[in-house]
């Protein structure tokens, strides 16, 4: 696995591995995959790109034989391409930029940018949430603008306007007062926030400090806002997000891997974590619809895979019944969560 563990997408890093290898020791207690124990191995990238690749060579070096990662979509992209060199199994849990998987060996267990965009666009509308849209975003993030544009697109099917698009670059995303004022002037009942949970805190600090008390709405880059430090954690109440897990959901494989979270790492897991549980047992599923085995090289794993990926079907934390296109895209429902009480809530 690869992701960040420090820096400032760590919350999200540390979540994967963590839930991912909660997924490994259950698989290797029951006996493991096609009766062979799961080695696992997780290297930092701290969100960045370069040190994703490196953390790539470190892992081959190693031994690795698939790939669970990389967290992030940038660091995702550049290790994508050298993972198609390799034809090695890929599975990101959590990096959602269509250009993740423009290999064949990628699939992932997240939602594309794309369909975050259209299915936050759909349930805004479907749910009556608005009659006034703005939205702030990052333009020089792939995985914010791709999700802007899918909603932008969307929004035009449904019954609220869109009365602001209001960007932010990755050099200016402290100081979000103008776009804030904008959305105001334009009486926005509901901000769509396509962001990273750290810039979403100080949106909505700054809004509370101008008077500006509109419905907040986010993706699953939303997920942490409640872990971010020196963060007045009820300013958050009534955000509303998308995701694919909600921790107090009361079904029992939810309720058991809770459990089991909690014990083994003192904290409530968040969507990352069940994205990750998640894509360790797809790579089971798929090694044993594929019968792979570890005296494989790791392109011929690479290639059986591939292949049974379009033919298997998981109930997982995040979706039952989840499937692949042979592109690397998930099929799924989705979830809304509201933030309640200082806790993500099922809506």
């Amino acid at each position: 696995g690869i992701g960040p563990v420090t820096g400032d997408a760590a919350i999200y890093g540390t979540a994967v591995q963590n839930g991912a290898q909660i997924a490994v020791d259950e698989i290797n207690e029951a006996g493991g995959i096609n009766g062979h124990q799961i080695e696992y191995n997780f290297q930092d990238d701290q969100g960045d790109p370069e040190k994703a690749a490196n953390a790539y060579n470190t892992l081959k070096d190693w031994g690795m034989q698939v790939l669970m990662g990389t967290v992030t979509t940038g660091p995702c992209v550049s290790v994508a391409d050298l993972t198609a060199a390799d034809n090695m199994f890929q599975i990101t849990p959590s990096a959602s930029s269509t250009d993740v998987i423009k290999n064949d060996n990628v699939f992932q267990v997240c939602f594309t940018d794309p369909a975050q965009g259209t299915k936050s666009a759909q349930y805004i509308g479907e749910n009556n949430l608005a009659k006034k849209v703005a939205i702030i975003y990052n333009s020089s993030d792939i995985y914010s603008s791709g999700i802007e544009a899918k909603f932008v697109e969307e929004a035009a099917n449904q019954n609220f306007e869109v009365v602001a698009e209001e960007a932010f670059t990755a050099d200016s995303k402290t100081d979000f007062s103008t776009q804030l004022q904008k959305a105001k002037d334009a009486e926005a009942d509901l901000v769509f926030l396509p962001i990273y949970y750290t810039e979403a805190s100080i949106i909505l600090t700054q809004a509370d400090s101008m008077g500006y008390a509109p419905t907040f709405f986010g993706c699953d880059g939303m997920d942490g806002i409640l872990d971010v430090k020196n963060f007045d954690t009820s300013l958050a109440e009534g955000l509303m997000l998308l995701t694919p897990f909600v921790a107090d959901a009361d079904d029992e494989k939810t309720q058991s891997f809770v459990t089991k979270y909690k014990e083994a790492y003192g904290d409530t897991p968040n969507q990352f974590a069940a994205d990750a549980y998640d894509a360790i047992y797809i790579i089971k599923a798929a090694a044993e619809q594929a019968g792979v085995t570890p005296d494989m090289s790791v392109a011929d794993i690479g290639s059986a895979l591939e292949a049974a990926m379009t033919e298997i079907s998981v109930d997982g934390l995040t979706g039952d019944s989840m499937t692949w296109q042979a592109t690397g895209e998930v099929s799924k429902a989705p979830k809304a969560v509201v933030i309640k009480d200082g806790a993500y809530s099922a809506m």
